[in-house]
C-alpha cells in the first residue's frame, strides 16, 4: 500500500474537521491557490511556517507533518537508530537512561503547565497574539516531544526486562 502524501494528509483532516478549502485557508492566513496546491500535490514540501499554520486547524500534528514531507525525524520507537542506540546499552546504562528520559518528561510537563498558565491569564500578563502563538506551538511541540519519550520508556523497560532475564540465565549456567 503506498504511503499517503502530505497533500492528501491535509485534505482528509480538512475534512474531518468540516473546513472547505477556502475556510482553513482564511483561518490559517494563507491563500486558496496555496492550499489548494498543496492538497493536489502540485506543492511537495511545503514552507514549514505554512504546515504549522494549517496544522493548527486541522488535529494533525505539526511534528509528524514535518517528518512526512522529509523536513524532520521521526523520533518513535519504530525509528531503528533510536531502537539500534538503546538496544546497545548494558543495564546499568539503561537504568540511568530510563532516569534522564523520566526526567526530561517531567521537565517537559512543567513547561506545558507554565504555558497553560501563561495563556490561561493573558490579559493579566499582556500576552501579544504573537506570543500566544508561540506559548501554543511550544505546548504542541512539547506535547510531542512527552510522547515521543514516554515510547522511549516503554522501550527502555521491556529492553532491561530482557537484559534481566539475560543476565538471570547467565548467571543460572555458570
Amino acid at each position: 500500500m503506498q504511503e499517503k502524501k502530505i497533500g492528501e494528509i491535509i485534505a482528509e483532516a480538512r475534512e474531518k474537521a468540516e473546513l472547505s478549502q477556502r475556510q482553513l485557508a482564511k483561518i490559517a492566513n494563507i491563500s486558496n491557490a496555496q492550499l489548494s496546491k498543496i492538497e493536489s500535490g502540485e506543492i511537495e514540501v511545503p514552507n514549514p511556517k505554512t504546515l504549522r499554520k494549517i496544522s493548527r486547524y486541522i488535529n494533525v500534528n505539526y511534528n509528524e507533518m514535518m517528518y512526512k514531507v522529509g523536513l524532520g525525524l521521526e523520533v518513535s520507537t519504530l525509528n531503528p537508530f533510536i531502537k539500534d542506540y538503546y538496544e546497545k546499552m548494558n543495564l546499568d546504562e539503561l537504568n540511568e537512561a530510563e532516569i534522564n528520559v523520566l526526567g526530561s518528561i517531567s521537565n517537559s510537563n512543567a513547561l506545558v503547565r507554565s504555558c497553560i498558565d501563561k495563556l490561561r491569564d493573558k490579559e493579566k500578563n499582556n500576552i501579544s497574539e504573537k506570543e500566544e502563538e508561540l506559548l501554543l506551538h511550544t505546548i504542541e511541540d512539547t506535547e510531542y516531544q512527552i510522547t515521543t519519550s514516554k515510547a522511549i520508556v516503554e522501550l527502555i523497560q521491556s529492553l532491561k526486562i530482557k537484559e534481566r532475564n539475560k543476565n538471570a540465565k547467565k548467571k543460572k549456567h555458570d
